[in-house]
């Protein structure tokens, strides 16, 4: 006998009954399309694999929560933060105690900071992501940065 009952996936997930998961893909759609200059700054190095020839996904939906930045190898998670963010403190707080309980570790940066010290930025980014990975084979040419900021 054959079983035709769909399953519903995990309401953890984002994708409930109710539509969430609909709702959470046109707002992460909605975010890359109206993103900020610093999100299109940092978004040059870090897509198509620019950056230490790792995969990024931007706007990028985590349970119940859209990321600016993440890269799921190695669990970082980057945030670009603006002046909206110094009213909802306790919200990213929340937020950060969960995506941790994910083990993902999360980096954030203040908009002017991407804007007017990228290459420091960049340099963070790539120095947390050594310190999560296990030692690249030299042959593999990981760990090498491959880009320059145009400052």
């Amino acid at each position: 006998m054959i079983n035709h009952k769909r399953k519903l996936p995990s309401p953890a997930c984002g994708r409930g009954a109710a539509g969430e998961g609909k709702l959470q893909l046109a707002r992460a759609r909605k975010l890359r399309t109206n993103s900020t200059e610093a999100e299109q700054r940092l978004w040059y190095f870090l897509r198509a694999h620019r950056f230490m020839g790792l995969k990024f996904k931007r706007q990028k939906s985590i349970g119940r929560y859209i990321v600016d930045f993440v890269c799921l190898q190695p669990k970082l998670i980057i945030e670009l933060d603006g002046g909206q963010h110094a009213n909802q403190i306790r919200y990213d707080q929340q937020r950060d105690t969960w995506l941790r309980s994910q083990d993902f570790r999360i980096l954030r940066f203040w908009n002017n900071q991407v804007l007017t010290q990228t290459q420091a930025v960049l340099d963070l980014i790539r120095h947390e992501i050594l310190a999560l990975s296990p030692s690249p084979s030299p042959a593999s040419g990981r760990g090498a940065l491959s880009f320059q900021a145009e400052e």
